[in-house]
């Protein structure tokens, strides 16, 4: 009564393309967070899984708190590795905390 026909039908037929876009920009959203988040993560996360997989005794590692050490026992849980710091000191830390692998003989030429 009060609004033409012809606008109402224009407005009807815009919602509808509205929601179109809403999707298509969801859609676009969740890729971008998908390549750029989620992926490199999951990708880091099965590295360093592989890297805990991989020591063994005798290996040189560098943790996150920056100490470096020599694997010189793995728990029977494999869980916590007692690292040798230096001829007398060894420390005791969870297999997760260890950062990289060093090459062997680092400790030394330092």
């Amino acid at each position: 009564m009060f609004i033409s026909n012809a606008y109402a039908n224009a407005a009807g037929t815009q919602a509808g393309g509205e929601t179109m876009q809403l999707i298509f920009m969801l859609v676009v959203f969740g890729l971008i967070f998908y390549f750029m988040i989620f992926r490199p993560q999951s990708k880091r996360v099965k590295e360093h899984k592989s890297l805990m997989e991989s020591i063994s005794k005798g290996d040189e590692v560098l943790t996150n708190g920056g100490v470096l050490g020599k694997v010189t026992k793995i728990s029977a849980e494999n869980d916590y590795v007692l690292l040798a710091i230096n001829e007398s000191t060894e420390i005791t830390i969870k297999k997760d905390y260890i950062t990289a692998v060093l090459p062997k003989g680092s400790i030394q030429s330092l």
